[in-house]
């Protein structure tokens, strides 16, 4: 007895014919919520505030510039990176297409908000 369908993403299927940027799929099981996402080179994710949840990034393939804060860390195929809530955090693709997954604690759908604490450039 296996998975059910709803708990497994099949990346290369999810992948196939996708050419725009955002999610390609995503899973919510009772606890986590789990997102394929695409990034076109130097498409980016505007700087925000994730103050409910902590999110686990993992890079699938290409490399990206992780900014938390007034910090920049690249990533690259194969690394992972934790991102605490209520940090201010943007992401940018240097080598795409960028392919990557985050995961987090199970959570109402939410739009990222950008507060008055001063703005990164990306």
């Amino acid at each position: 007895m296996g998975l059910p369908a709803e708990l497994l993403i099949n990346m290369a299927d999810a992948l196939r014919g996708v050419e725009y940027d955002g999610p390609a799929s995503s899973i919510n099981s009772e606890q986590l919520n789990v997102n394929l996402l695409r990034l076109a080179d130097g498409a980016s994710i505007p700087q925000h505030i994730n103050d409910e949840v902590d999110v686990l990034v993992v890079i699938i393939q290409g490399t990206c510039k992780l900014f938390v804060d007034d910090e920049m860390t690249v990533l690259r195929t194969g690394m992972a990176a934790v991102i605490p809530c209520g940090r201010m955090r943007a992401l940018r693709c240097t080598m795409g297409p960028l392919i990557y997954l985050t995961c987090h604690r199970r959570r109402a759908p939410l739009m990222p908000t950008v507060t008055s604490r001063a703005r990164m450039s990306v």
